[in-house]
């Protein structure tokens, strides 16, 4: 029997907790087919997840692309297609070959293995961000060190704690459902142990009496505790933290079954959500907003 999931039209972090329900209860063999067929925008986040959900799978599943021309040529552009051929079974007509036209991808969807990809993929992206946070999200100069530093701080943390690879991505673009703005986003999703499985894994490990993924994920993001002894180890996330509190940015690390938020005022998230679909790994999303100028409105 094949279980059909289906996607979300618009595809994100708070609708792919969507996709995650329909697949809460089957067993990891269970079949599935993907249903994207009437996915119509995906972000980061959102494509990151689709492939990660794979990686959750004993019994490689299959996804029915989108219809849409104009979703196949940002999914192609993202790179989506061309990773996900190693996870999926695609089905439907898709760009053999990614498009390479104009686009507001500052980094297409990259696999993170090692240390070695971490500082490739902040080589890759930190010169166009540069371009992007001066002249689009009228920063001051200071947050384009921030950023590259926010960027290889949550890429490193699949390295510290997935215990197996992940998927990052990087977009800029103007955000007119939530926010009225332009963002730069960075998405970064892995299918390894979790922040609860990491954190009991270090030496001497004494859980609370109230010891769950939301507790571990308050350990590790508001109090930068870390499975290593080295109390300068940890810190990615923390700095992570500072960085968008700076910049009235927003950060949100989900793991397991809970999801912690730094919620600046232009977003109205609970901080710490409970009970969710159950998904392994760590799955991150950085939001950094366009300056507002002192009128109340975006800096021109």
């Amino acid at each position: 029997m094949t279980n059909v999931i289906t996607v979300p039209p618009s595809l994100d972090d708070y609708s792919f907790e969507q996709v995650l329900e329909q697949v809460a209860g089957l067993p990891a063999d269970a079949k599935l087919l993907v249903d994207a067929r009437h996915a119509r925008w995906a972000s980061p986040y959102g494509l990151t997840a689709l492939l990660t959900l794979a990686q959750t799978r004993s019994d490689r599943p299959t996804l029915a692309v989108p219809e849409l021309e104009d979703t196949l040529s940002y999914w192609s552009r993202a790179a989506f297609f061309q990773h996900a051929e190693s996870v999926y079974d695609l089905h439907g007509q898709y760009p053999k070959r990614r498009d390479t036209g104009e686009s507001n991808v500052l980094l297409e969807i990259t696999p993170i293995a090692k240390s070695d990809d971490v500082h490739n993929i902040v080589g890759r992206v930190q010169e166009r961000a540069q371009q992007i946070i001066k002249t689009e999200l009228k920063l001051d100069p200071k947050a384009i060190i921030g950023f590259a530093m926010t960027l290889s701080e949550v890429c490193q943390n699949v390295m510290e704690h997935a215990g197996q690879g992940g998927w990052v991505a990087v977009q800029s673009y103007r955000w007119t459902k939530r926010l009225g703005r332009r963002v730069v986003v960075i998405a970064v999703c892995d299918a390894g142990v979790g922040f609860r499985r990491s954190l009991e894994s270090a030496p001497g490990h004494l859980p609370s009496a109230r010891w769950d993924d939301a507790a571990a994920l308050e350990e590790a993001v508001i109090r930068g505790v870390s499975r290593f002894r080295d109390r300068s180890r940890g810190q990615g996330l923390a700095g992570a933290r500072n960085y968008v509190g700076r910049w009235q940015g927003k950060l949100s690390v989900r793991s397991g079954t809970a999801r912690i938020s730094i919620v600046p005022s232009w977003d109205d998230e609970i901080p710490l959500a409970e009970g969710l679909a159950p998904f392994p790994g760590a799955q991150v999303q950085v939001i950094i907003p366009e300056a507002i100028a002192a009128g109340g409105s975006p800096e021109r």
